[in-house]
Order: C-alpha cells, then structure tokens, then sequence
C-alpha cells in the first residue's frame, strides 16, 4: 500500500468531508515549498494555515528544537519552571502592549482563547460582581472548542453544537457603511452592566474570509468598553508576529487590550504552543490566599520546553532587522498589487493589510464557506504548484516573510491567469 492509501484507511483529517479529494502526501518541506511523494514541489502560498513566517525547516529554529531535545524535553509545569518558558516569557513581554504583563501557556489558538474567556469570567467572579454577557463580531471564528465556538459566528462550523454553547452578543460586521448602527448596538448591550468582556480579531476576520476593517471603528468600541470596565480580548492567534505589518495588529488601534491570545505564527510554524497574556488588574484579581480564587487550567503540555526553545528562536529571526524588512518588502507588494486588481469585474472586493491579500470572487450563490468555486479554485492552483486554500469563493495569499518579489510574482500571475479564465467563459 502506498502512503496515501495507508493514510485513507487510518486517519480523519480536519475540515475535510469524509469522501472528498485524497490528502497529498508531503515529505518533506524547505523554504516556501512543499516536496510531495508524487514528486510534485508546491509553492505554500498559505503558510501551512497560517502558522509558518521563517519557511519551511529554517535551520536556527531546528537546531533550538535539536539542542533543547538533548537537554529537557517535557516536565510539568504547574509547581515548576525551565529557562525556555522563563527566557520566551521575557521575550514576549519586551514586544507586547505596555500593559501586558503576565504570560500564561497553553497548546494552540483556540485554547489560547479558551484561557482568554475563563479568565475574563473569573476575573469578575473573584471581584464578586460576576456578569453574563460577551460581546462578539458577526463573522468572527475564534477557535473550535466549546468556549471559543460560543464567540465564533453561528452557521455551518457550529451548528451541530449549537443547543450546548453559551450565548454571546453579536454586533454586526462594520463594513463601514453600518458603522453607526454596529457602535449603537454595542453601547447599548455595555450600558446593560452585565458585559464580562469584548472578543475581537483586531482589523480582519481570518476563517470570517479575510475581510478587513476600520481602526477607528474598533477604537470606538474599544473606548466604550474601556469606560463601562468591559474587558477587552484581542485575539490576535491569526494576526500576531507581524501579519499586518505591526508586530501585533492591537498596534493599529491606539488603544492596549486587557488580554491577548497568541499562537500559529508563535513558534514559527513549527511546534504547537499558545499563549494567553494579561495585565496587571486581571492578574491581581487571581492574586490571593484564597483557593477559590485559583485559575484551575492547565494542560499536560503546557509550556513545553521544545515548543518554547523555537518559540524563543523565532522570536529571535522575527526582531531581526532582514525579517523586519522582508514584512515591509511584501507588504508594499501585496499593496500594489490588490491595486491592480480593484475595480476587477469579478470582483466583489479585494482586501490587503501588511502582508494579508484576499480577493472574493462574485458568485451567483454568494459568498460563504461552502461556495461551491472553493473546488475549482483549489484545484486551480495546485496544478500550477501553487497551495492556496480558499475559503469558498474568497482566494487569499498568505506567504511566509522568506517570499522573495520573484516568487510573489509568481502567485500574482498564477492569479492574474485564474481571472482571465474566468471572465473568458
């Protein structure tokens, strides 16, 4: 049997209807590309889910993971400590917002939220003024446990589950026509002094279909929370280490969260860990004699030694001058290009923030996950070597920050040709 047949008869992959297109085996991986058992050399236009910035195998966060293997590789973490843990945890405070100021780890993005919502909830609890209401965007998607599913947009993920997750307040996606109608609702659900906390990916909804929005109106918001003391949660899993431009997208706004959720871009791509950060006043609520005010979560692997090893090794190409540079570089070419393509009559929009391009593509069906194009496009781009995995009829392209002009060059014409076809027909 060959590896893909092996792999049908044992696995269940995620996102991924039971019957559909068979998985490509990939064996191996280096830079942007993807070497496949079928000898095909992809382009990862998607940054293996938006997790991957440094490439594929980049030999510094290799040999961080190689040395730490020999040395530690696991030990529990509540009641002790290592030096990768300690060491990322002052790497991380030196770039976060000034308020941050406590680091709690965890596995992957949707535990990071996760961590994020419980915190909020207890924080109030522990104050003896417990609320019930959160407050969340329409479109957003925060994770896929039940917590995070409960904040996530309501529709085809969450259906199945929707009699057992809590309820949030959802405000409509400011699409900067509804601005006003979006900042009402918002205040008037604040103003009912219930609010534990307002959930947000700061400026574009990721799995939502990249759509972006405007600081200002986040601002706002993030104004009226402030002075009723609802909490804000930043979930920057998606946006964070530099995606649109900034290091945290939280910096487009002029206005510091009270938590941050961390991940996918975390550890370069490479090891699975999540971080969920504080400030001060969150802390100090948890900060007693009082059992009853303990944050009781933990996971079997939190802080592991090898993921945070790489974490601290992309951190350390992440600040470096080259990497800065190479966001710039990308970012002003994905600017120029969704340039190109505005005004497109295929085009219902065409959205570029820092190093993020996404254009969706009008549909009779309109526009939604299950768009029946996603299958088209996707095998599309394969057959040119290219990995871009819409989300439905919204085609993003998401490098990694090793891209050169060259190479991007190369996706924008693979691109440029989908559109042609498609406007021949």
């Amino acid at each position: 049997m060959s590896l893909r047949d092996d792999d049908l008869k044992n696995i269940w992959h995620p996102f991924s209807p039971i019957g559909g297109e068979p998985p490509i085996v990939v064996t191996s991986a280096q830079g942007i590309y993807l070497h496949c058992e079928d000898g095909r050399k992809l382009i990862d236009g998607i940054s293996s889910w938006w997790v991957n910035i440094h490439g594929h195998s980049h030999p510094a966060i290799a040999e961080a993971i190689y040395k730490q293997a020999k040395v530690l590789e696991h030990v529990i973490f509540a009641g002790f400590t290592h030096p990768p843990a300690i060491q990322l945890s002052k790497n991380l405070l030196s770039i976060l917002p000034s308020n941050q100021s406590k680091i709690f780890f965890s596995d992957n993005g949707s535990t990071a939220v996760e961590v994020a919502l419980k915190m909020a909830i207890q924080y109030w609890h522990n104050k003896g003024t417990p609320k019930r209401r959160v407050i969340a965007i329409e479109g957003s998607y925060h994770g896929d446990t039940f917590g995070s599913m409960s904040v996530g947009d309501r529709g085809m993920f969450t259906e199945p589950f929707s009699k057992h997750l809590f309820d949030a307040e959802f405000i409509p996606w400011p699409d900067g026509t509804n601005d006003d109608q979006a900042i009402k609702k918002f205040r008037g659900i604040v103003e009912t002094g219930d609010v534990f906390a307002f959930i947000y990916e700061p400026l574009v909804q990721g799995a939502g279909g990249m759509r972006t929005y405007s600081p200002k109106l986040l601002s706002s918001l993030m104004e009226i929370a402030r002075k009723a003391g609802v909490l804000c949660i930043a979930d920057e899993v998606f946006t964070g280490f530099g995606r649109t431009g900034p290091i945290f997208s939280s910096e487009h706004i002029g206005i510091m969260p009270d938590l941050m959720a961390l991940s996918k871009g975390l550890t370069g791509g490479t090891m699975a860990l999540g971080v969920t950060t504080c400030s001060q006043q969150i802390f100090d609520a948890f900060n007693s004699n009082e059992l009853s005010k303990t944050f009781f979560h933990g996971h079997s692997f939190t802080a592991n030694p090898i993921a945070c090893a790489s974490a601290n090794a992309s951190f350390d190409l992440l600040m470096a001058k080259e990497c800065r540079e190479r966001i710039k570089t990308i970012a002003a070419a994905q600017t120029r290009y969704a340039a190109t393509l505005r005004g497109h009559p295929l085009l219902a929009a065409v959205n570029s923030l820092g190093t993020i391009l996404s254009l969706e593509v009008k549909t009779e069906s309109g526009t939604s996950y299950g768009n029946n194009l996603k299958h088209e496009i996707y095998r599309f781009f394969l057959d040119r070597g290219i990995l871009l995995r819409p989300l439905g009829n919204v085609i993003y392209f998401l490098p990694s920050y090793v891209f050169t002009e060259k190479e991007l060059g190369v996706v924008y014409a693979a691109i440029d040709e989908f559109l042609d076809q498609l406007e021949s027909r």
